[in-house]
């Protein structure tokens, strides 16, 4: 490891799995170097692929992509790519598989990624799951998709799949919205109205290393946050600061925070 690197993973990653992780990434520039082909990571979670493009940026390589299958997956594949190549979604590999019948309406995340497992694919195998009453889009690696064909039930519904085009295809999310005033955009008073906590419940919860902004685990009480941010709590969900509006006669700014169901 260089120094640099050491400098990187004790200031972002301390600890074995992030040592690893880092290695990894390293590994795939020098195969894409050696070889001159794009080199591919199996899917990231959100925290990963933050990790991931913050490492490559600090390294000042920015011929990568990260794409899940659509636009605007969650769970995406890093694509490293050779200085003289363009990167291009049609070459990650990742294969889209559709499930489809009279009984899917029923079915959840929960369980089409349940029945995946069941048949011995790893999680790094699977991308994003979109449900909807009459359909569902898994996104996998192709030896996890060509497992997934064969499913024939999950539970007790009977399914038929095919492989599908993602083009045109977009997340479904479903969102409780909460409204409210804060004094100011630090954490602790957004994350207080999001869960409906008091500001030193909020507190003790940033402290303890339960809450990500943007994938990312803070333990600054006092990080200032913007529309569009992210905020995951642990045993509490994940959480999107939508909109901050004006001020109120007491000075208060109006907020709307959207939580993921």
């Amino acid at each position: 490891m260089s120094r640099d690197k050491n400098s990187f993973i004790a200031s972002e990653c301390p600890g074995a799995e992030g040592k690893l992780f880092i290695a990894h990434i390293d590994d795939m520039l020098r195969l894409s170097e050696k070889t001159c082909a794009a080199r591919f990571s199996a899917f990231l979670s959100e925290a990963e692929a933050v990790l991931a493009e913050k490492y490559l940026r600090y390294c000042g390589h920015s011929n990568y992509l990260l794409y899940g299958g659509y636009c605007g997956a969650q769970r995406v594949v890093l694509g490293v790519f050779p200085g003289f190549s363009e990167p291009e979604p049609n070459e990650f590999p990742i294969a889209a598989v559709r499930f489809y019948g009279r009984a899917v309406g029923g079915l959840t995340h929960r369980d089409y990624l349940g029945s995946l497992m069941a048949l011995g694919i790893t999680r790094s195998s699977v991308g994003d799951i979109i449900c909807s009453e009459e359909e569902a889009f898994a996104m996998l690696l192709p030896a996890a998709a060509d497992m997934a064909l064969g499913i024939e039930k999950i539970g007790r519904a009977g399914v038929k799949t095919e492989l599908a085009d993602t083009s045109g295809l977009e997340r479904n999310d479903s969102f409780a919205e909460i409204s409210g005033t804060v004094a100011s955009l630090r954490l602790d008073s957004v994350l207080g109205t999001a869960l409906r906590l008091s500001r030193e419940k909020a507190c003790r919860l940033i402290r303890s290393g339960s809450v990500s902004v943007n994938h990312a685990v803070t333990e600054s009480v006092s990080e200032i946050l913007s529309e569009g941010d992210v905020l995951s709590v642990r045993g509490f969900g994940r959480f999107i600061l939508d909109t901050v509006g004006g001020r109120t006669s007491k000075d208060r700014l109006h907020i709307t925070v959207k939580k993921y169901l």
